[in-house]
C-alpha cells in the first residue's frame, strides 16, 4: 500500500531536517539543533500513529541513514579518539597503555619503536591531538571497537573522509541487522512488524549512531542476535554473542543476572563461561598489567569524576555540597552505581515467570534503573532502550529519547555549562510518561505474556 499525503509530507520533512542536521548545523547552534530535531521528531511521531507500513518504513530509515554517507559528525567530536586509537592499534601499539598527552610529550618514541612508521605516524597524531576532547585520559573503547578502528586506520591512514566512511558502512550494515533481527523476533513474538520503526526511524538513533558515529546500534545488534539464538537453543553461540557485545560496550554485561532462572544454574555458568572466554580471547591481542591498571583508572574517573545529563544524582549533588561544601561525586557516583547493581540483582531475583519472550522487557527496565542512578548519560546511551522498547509494551524511551536532545544545550559555550532547567524537564516529561505506562492497562497484543518460556520459532521473517 502507498503512503498517504500525509505521510509522504511527514517523510519529507524527516528527509530535509536530516540534511540540515547532517551538513548545515554546528554544535554550538543549540536553536537550530532543537528546531531541526523537534521537527523530525514530529514527523517520526505522525508515521507511527499514521501506521506507516513496515516495509515503507524500512525504506525511510535507509534513506534517512544514506543521507549521513559522506557527511562529516558535527554534533560529537568522539571520532578523533576513534581515529587517533585506531593509528595506535594499525602501528602495532597498545591504545590502553599511553595516554595521548604521554605520545605527544614523547614524540611517539615508546609507543612506536619503528622509526619510519614513527614519522609517518606521528604528523597525523599531532593534528587529531588538537581535537582531542580527552587527551589526558587512556582509552575506553573494548576490544571489538579497536579492532574496528585500527582496520579503518589501515584502509585510510590519512584521510578524515575515509576513515569516517569506513565506520559509517559498518555500522549500517550493523543497524541492517538490527532490522532483521527486530522484525524475525517480533514475528515470534506475535507482534506487529510495525513496531520495529519504533527503533529505526526513531530520529535519536539516526543522528546518533548513523550520524555521529556511535557503536550502540552494534551492541543493540549483539544483544538480540543472543536473544534470537537462545529462542533456537543454540545458547553457546548466544553467549559468543553477548561476548562480543560486550567487548563492545561493557554494558550488556547487565543483562547475565537476567539470565540464572531463565537457563537454570548448570547452564547459566557454562552460559557465562563462554561469554567470558570470548572477551578474554577478544582482549588478549593487548593484555598487559597496564591494561588492567589504565581500564580500572578509566572507570574510577568515570564513576567518580564525570557528570552530564544526570537525574537522581543531580538531586543528590546539592545535598553533598550542602554537607561538606563541596562535590561528592567521588562517593555518590559509586555509591549509586553499586545501587543499581543491588536493584539489578532484586529484579533478577524477583521477576515473575521469567522467560526468554520477557527478557527484553525485563532488560529495558535494568537499564532504566542504571540510566536513572548513572552520572553520566549521554544521548546515545538512550539508543539502547530505544531497540528493546520495540519489543515491549512500554514507549517512555521514545519520549526520553526525543527529550535528551535537549542536553546539547551543554555545548553552546565552550564552557560547557549544562542547562539543569532542560535537563530537569527532559526526565520530568519521561518520569510521567514511565509512570503512565507503568499503570495503565495495555491494551492489544505488543508485548509477549509474563509466563511465556519461549519466543516460537519463525521461519521467516515476515513474509
Amino acid at each position: 500500500m502507498l503512503p498517504s499525503f500525509s505521510q509522504v509530507a511527514a517523510l519529507l520533512v524527516s528527509g530535509a531536517a536530516y540534511a540540515g542536521l547532517a551538513y548545515a548545523t554546528p554544535r554550538e547552534n543549540f536553536g537550530q539543533l532543537v528546531g531541526l530535531f523537534a521537527a523530525a521528531l514530529l514527523a517520526y511521531a505522525w508515521l507511527l500513529r499514521s501506521q506507516l507500513t513496515w516495509r515503507w518504513g524500512l525504506a525511510a530509515a535507509l534513506v534517512f541513514r544514506l543521507v549521513w554517507l559522506p557527511a562529516t559528525p558535527a554534533l560529537s567530536d568522539d571520532v578523533h579518539r576513534f581515529r587517533w586509537d585506531g593509528l595506535l592499534v594499525a602501528n602495532g601499539v597498545n591504545p590502553f597503555q599511553f595516554r595521548p598527552d604521554e605520545i605527544i610529550a614523547d614524540g611517539a618514541r615508546t609507543a612506536i619503536q619503528d622509526e619510519q612508521k614513527r614519522s609517518q605516524a606521528l604528523p597525523e597524531l599531532q593534528q587529531l591531538y588538537r581535537l582531542l576532547n580527552s587527551p589526558h585520559y587512556y582509552s575506553v573503547y573494548p576490544p571489538v571497537c579497536q579492532f574496528v578502528f585500527g582496520a579503518a586506520a589501515r584502509a585510510f591512514p590519512t584521510s578524515d573522509v575515509g576513515f569516517v566512511g569506513s565506520l559509517r558502512v559498518l555500522i549500517l550494515l550493523a543497524e541492517a541487522g538490527v532490522a532483521w533481527l527486530l522484525l524475525a523476533l517480533l514475528a515470534g513474538l506475535g507482534g506487529r512488524p510495525e513496531q520495529a520503526l519504533r527503533y529505526l526511524l526513531h530520529p535519536l538513533v539516526i543522528v546518533e549512531l548513523t550520524g555521529n558515529l556511535h557503536f550502540e546500534g552494534l551492541v543493540l545488534g549483539c544483544l538480540l542476535l543472543a536473544l534470537w539464538l537462545l529462542s533456537r537453543g543454540r545458547w553457546i553461540t548466544s553467549a559468543v554473542a553477548l561476548g562480543l557485545g560486550v567487548a563492545t560496550k561493557l554494558l550488556p554485561l547487565l543483562a547475565l543476572p537476567l539470565l540464572v532462572r531463565r537457563l537454570g544454574w548448570r547452564r547459566f555458568l557454562g552460559y557465562a563461561a563462554i561469554c567470558g572466554g570470548t572477551l578474554v580471547l577478544l582482549f588478549s591481542p593487548f593484555l598487559s598489567v597496564e591494561l588492567f591498571i589504565n581500564i580500572s583508572r578509566s572507570l574510577n574517573l568515570y564513576f567518580r569524576s564525570f557528570e552530564f545529563n544526570a537525574s537522581i544524582y543531580y538531586l543528590l549533588r546539592p545535598v553533598g555540597i550542602w554537607l561538606t561544601s563541596y562535590n561528592q561525586i567521588a562517593i555518590i557516583g559509586p555509591a549509586l552505581a553499586l545501587l543499581s547493581a543491588l536493584l539489578g540483582l532484586v529484579l533478577a531475583w524477583r521477576e515473575r515467570r521469567p522467560g526468554l519472550a520477557t527478557l527484553p522487557q525485563a532488560l529495558l527496565l535494568l537499564l532504566t534503573v542504571y540510566f536513572a542512578l548513572a552520572t553520566t548519560v549521554h544521548p546515545w546511551y538512550l539508543t539502547l532502550l530505544i531497540g528493546l522498547s520495540a519489543l515491549s509494551r512500554f514507549r517512555y524511551p521514545l519520549v526520553w529519547g526525543g527529550m535528551a536532545v535537549l542536553s546539547y544545550a551543554a555545548y553552546q559555550t565552550t564552557a560547557y555549562t549544562e542547562n539543569l532547567l532542560l535537563v530537569g524537564l527532559e526526565y520530568f516529561v519521561t518520569l510521567v510518561v514511565l509512570v503512565w505506562e507503568l499503570f495503565r492497562q495495555p491494551k492489544g497484543n505488543h508485548a509477549p505474556a509474563e509466563n511465556s518460556d519461549t519466543i516460537p520459532t519463525a521461519n521467516s521473517v515476515v513474509k
